[in-house]
């Protein structure tokens, strides 16, 4: 099973992808990186996407009243103009949020080839 620097590494082979992170939601840090970071910063970029995914699970409107554990919400994607920014929830075996973020460029890269290749990296993800 393969643990963070070999996902991160699998999720820089997905094409189009320029950067992509581990993230603790609970503190909004970077757990590992690779690639280079939105603003060339991944921390703040971590920090930045932890306020978008908090704000999708305390809202009831997209979570259905059900708590987030991982296994209600999947994906959170924001676009802008030059690309994506994809969070895909991962579980883990500990109470914690953790998710995989990948920035694309959106010519190069193709969103439903990232969802479809984050889902999979995602469930082999070994955290203990």
């Amino acid at each position: 099973m393969p643990g963070i620097d070999e996902v991160l590494a699998e999720a820089m082979g997905i094409p189009g992808v320029l950067g992509a992170s581990l993230v603790d939601a609970s503190s909004g840090l970077a757990l590992g990186t690779a690639g280079q970071g939105p603003q060339g910063d991944h921390e703040a970029a971590a920090a930045d996407t932890t306020e978008v995914v908090l704000a999708v699970t305390r809202n009831h409107s997209f979570t259905g009243g059900a708590a987030v554990d991982g296994s209600s919400l999947e994906d959170v994607i924001v676009t802008v103009g030059g690309g994506f920014h994809l969070m895909r929830m991962v579980r883990t075996e500990f109470d914690s949020q953790v998710y995989l973020y990948v920035w694309l460029d959106r010519e190069q890269g193709n969103l439903a080839v990232a969802r479809h290749r984050l889902r999979g990296l995602s469930e082999l993800l070994v955290l203990a």
